[in-house]
Formats: structure tokens, sequence, C-alpha cells
């Protein structure tokens, strides 16, 4: 519930006692790098229900989910294929999602009842405090009904939730759309929503893959995660 302009310490206190909500099933609105996203504990199929009632979501329609770091990453996906660690070295922490086979434990809403799950590190400090501090993954949808204006502050979001949401996470005013750009990199690559992140600047990462690369996570890749990105 507090500003960009909070003190440390306040800051701290907010994401855990946001993290604390999300542990007992409760729904967040929080900040992202791009726009505000509505929050529940991915292991949790409580928190799960109540987003899917709040976002009013077509059934099947699968949910993202925000991690922290690679281990995270592997809890959830079965593996990291070469281009998309070529795309996690050029773009994560950022506003780009990535579509991995799902493990057979990730609820089927947040795959749509497919084999995927979408997957992103947040390069927004609130946000990858937040999923941090839980310790599991947080899913990360625009804090919106579904067909209406994603918010880029925490009171467009108030406006649409109210009291349904247990505790909003105020990072100040977000740049807004574009949202993220969606990659699936099940098969390869497959472009399913360009955002944030242009096709030229992917294309042109995938352009520098070098041949017949390792396919176990590499300690480059967790290295880039680790130390910010590019």
């Amino acid at each position: 519930m507090l500003g960009s302009s909070s003190s440390g310490a306040e800051q701290h206190d907010a994401v855990t006692a946001a993290a604390q909500v999300l542990a007992r099933g409760g729904i967040v609105v929080y900040p992202t790098e791009t726009l505000y996203a509505l929050g529940a504990n991915a292991g949790n199929a409580v928190g799960l229900q109540r987003l899917v009632e709040l976002k009013v979501r077509q059934p099947g329609k699968p949910i993202a989910v925000l991690v922290s770091d690679i281990d995270m990453l592997m809890d959830i996906a079965v593996d990291i294929p070469p281009r998309a660690r070529v795309l996690i070295r050029h773009f994560w922490p950022g506003p780009l999602t990535l579509v991995f086979r799902a493990r057979p434990h990730v609820s089927p809403l947040l795959t749509g009842n497919d084999t995927g799950i979408g997957v992103r590190l947040s390069s927004h400090p609130l946000a990858t405090a937040l999923v941090r501090t839980l310790g599991r993954p947080v899913t990360a949808p625009s804090a919106n009904p579904a067909g209406l204006e994603p918010p880029a502050t925490r009171e467009r979001a108030r406006a649409y939730f109210g009291s349904q949401v247990d505790y909003y996470l105020d990072g100040g005013s977000l740049p807004g759309e574009p949202a993220s750009t969606v990659v699936d990199v099940r098969d390869g690559f497959a472009l399913i929503r360009e955002g944030a992140i242009s096709a030229n600047e992917l294309w042109s990462a995938l352009s520098h893959q070098p041949p017949n690369p390792d396919p176990s996570p590499s300690n480059d890749v967790r290295t880039a995660v680790e130390s910010g990105g590019r």
C-alpha cells in the first residue's frame, strides 16, 4: 500500500504483508515493469479460483506467472530449450513471457488445460521481491476484468476490484501498455503477442545463438538472471 517514494523498510514491510496474504490464498495487486498485475499464489487452488472469478476469464485461457530465479522456473518447467536460454540471457529480467512445457503438478487453471506455462522474470523490484518472499511463482495477468483497460496505477486497479482484492502494493504510476511480449518456446519459436519487446529485437537476439548449445540449464543463463539480464 506504499508509493515509490516509501523508504526501504516500509517497502520491505509492505512486500512481506502482501506475501503473507498470498500464502493464505488471498489476492494482491502489485506493480510490474509495464502494468499492475493481479497476483495469486500459483500453488494455492483457492487463490487461483478467486483470481479466475475476479478476471472473469474465458474457460481454458492460460494465466502466466512470475518467478524470482532459474531454480523456481525449473520447478514448473520441464526444460529450458536452447532458444529460450538465448532470450533469457538478453531479455530477463524484463517484459518477456516465455511459454515452457509445464510439469505435471502445475494447475490446469494456469496452463488452460494445455501443456504450456507462461513465465516471466520481472524487472520491477517490488514484483520480484514479492515472488522471492513468497517463495512460489505468482500469477501475473493485468489487474483488470477481461475486456477493460489494464491499469497503470494502483487507483485504477482499486476502482475495478475494491475490497475484492486483499492487498494493494503500490509502485506509483507505471509506463502502461504495451504489455509483455509472449513467445512460445516449446517447439522452436512462436510469437504469440508482440508487446514491449519487438519481434525485430527477438530475432536479433536469436541470430547470435551459438550452434549446438548445451541443453542443460547453463551457468551463463543463471548468471544473467541473477545479475539483472542485460
